[in-house]
């Protein structure tokens, strides 16, 4: 028997359930890319807000390929478990706030129609970086973007919102990109521009694109975490998801129409996201990759694991409190030290078993943001920055296999780049000035020659 609308009377008195009429309220979101993340996350600061207060925020979840979440979704009336866990324990709610899960490729009409639909306010993101679309350089990839992504679908709901006076709408990017909102709305001009230049002037008179910075750790769900929720309710919950008790939602205050009030329940809407953002995309989400590759590298599984390696520990703390906070200018009352400190405490969590094969995917979508920024900045003061050097080392050894099958948009790239320059040039070949890596920071001679010591 499934968790669903008819048997949430089956859970035990200590799983908190939704506290609203959730089929009086109508849909107002649509999300793009409904995984584990949002789940663990933005629905569940919306789920928060219906609960509070009046409105209509519910969640239309849109998958762009995949139907395994719409099959784990549907049949439970689109609710599921969220469970935090700590050392001290688990705690279990019902989340409410998804109304229904569709896949793009196979419901388009009914896609079109809910970007159209007035009642539709946002529509919302966690597409990965790789879901943007993006070349090297930054610019739209226009053969990836003509191939099933969000800017077609969204371009004919303008269309239509336009030709009948609908309101726009706030597309609001919750992914691991610093400015992601500023990125995707350059992205979404640069293909309105390609393929409906008649909608690029409707566009940025009338929608708003906030940028946003998401905080939450959510390991993948595995079959054991749905054993232990059946064994407590008697329910198969397919669509569940684990995480740490901690959250943070930063949004940029900047929205086409309505919202719901999230900064109620948690969120803090601010005028600059970005000292929060860069933050996280250099201390959390920079540490959590040099903990991937050089914790997979030394055949360790888990974040836990990896920082529980006194060596691992001395290079994430160096990488947090010296190289990323010595490239940030923090907003006012932003505590680095003391981020740093709660990082290394949320890494420490024994009882969150997060992948670090998991974190390891797309690195070559990820670490221009997360190590390479860094890098640029300090290096622009004349400094460098070892720990991540060494990082990258891992990094390489990761796309070159030997941590295995290596699951990142530019596989085959990267692994002709290896074939081809080899370890006394695969540093020089992928980040000097015209490599597939190059970015701001223009390494030394000497960083490349550290780097390949450690391959």
């Amino acid at each position: 028997m499934r968790l669903s609308d008819a048997n949430l009377a089956h859970l035990p008195v200590t799983f908190t359930q939704p506290a609203y009429d959730r089929e009086a309220r109508g849909i107002g979101i649509v999300h793009f890319g409904i995984g584990a993340f949002h789940r663990a996350h933005q629905a569940v600061y919306t789920d928060d807000a219906m609960a509070a207060e009046s409105g209509d925020w519910r969640i239309l979840g849109v998958s762009l390929r995949s139907g395994n979440v719409r099959d784990q979704m549907r049949p439970q009336d689109g609710l599921y478990a969220l469970v935090e866990q700590s050392a001290d324990g688990s705690k279990v709610r019902v989340i409410g706030s998804v109304a229904d899960v569709i896949v793009a490729a196979e419901e388009r009409d009914r896609l079109i129609a809910a970007l159209a639909n007035p009642a539709t306010h946002i529509v919302s993101f966690t597409i990965t970086e790789k879901g943007y679309c993006r070349a090297p350089d930054g610019a739209i990839d226009f053969d990836v973007a003509d191939s099933g992504s969000v800017y077609a679908y969204l371009a004919e709901a303008f269309r239509q919102r336009r030709d009948v006076g609908s309101p726009g709408l706030t597309l609001m990017s919750c992914d691991n990109l610093a400015g992601n909102g500023a990125q995707l709305k350059r992205l979404m001009i640069a293909y309105l521009h390609r393929h409906a230049p008649e909608l690029v002037s409707w566009f940025e008179e009338k929608c708003a694109c906030p940028s946003t910075m998401v905080d939450r750790i959510v390991p993948a769900t595995t079959e054991a975490d749905r054993t232990s929720i059946a064994a407590l309710t008697g329910l198969r919950d397919d669509a569940m998801v684990v995480t740490e008790p901690f959250s943070q939602w930063v949004i940029e205050d900047n929205f086409a129409g309505p919202r719901p009030a999230w900064e109620k329940h948690g969120a803090l809407m601010t005028s600059n996201v970005h000292a929060y953002e860069e933050a996280k995309l250099r201390l959390l989400n920079g540490a959590h990759s040099a903990l991937a590759y050089l914790g997979l590298k030394r055949g360790h599984e888990f974040v836990h694991q990896a920082i529980a390696d006194p060596e691992l520990a001395a290079l994430a703390n160096t990488l947090m409190r010296d190289e990323a906070t010595g490239s940030l200018e923090p907003a006012p009352g932003q505590d680095l030290n003391a981020y740093a400190d709660a990082l290394i405490a949320r890494f420490q969590n024994p009882a969150l078993n997060h992948r670090l094969i998991q974190i390891a995917m797309d690195g070559s979508q990820k670490i221009p943001q997360r190590w390479l920024a860094t890098l640029a900045s300090q290096q622009a003061k004349g400094k460098q920055c070892p720990s991540i050097l060494t990082a990258i080392s891992g990094w390489l050894c990761h796309i070159r296999g030997d941590n295995g099958f290596v699951d990142d948009p530019l596989a085959e790239v990267l692994k002709a780049t290896w074939a081809q320059a080899g370890a006394h040039g695969i540093s020089a070949a992928l980040f000097s000035a015209g490599g597939i890596m190059a970015s701001g920071w223009v390494p030394s001679e000497a960083e490349l020659l550290e780097i390949e010591r450690q391959l």
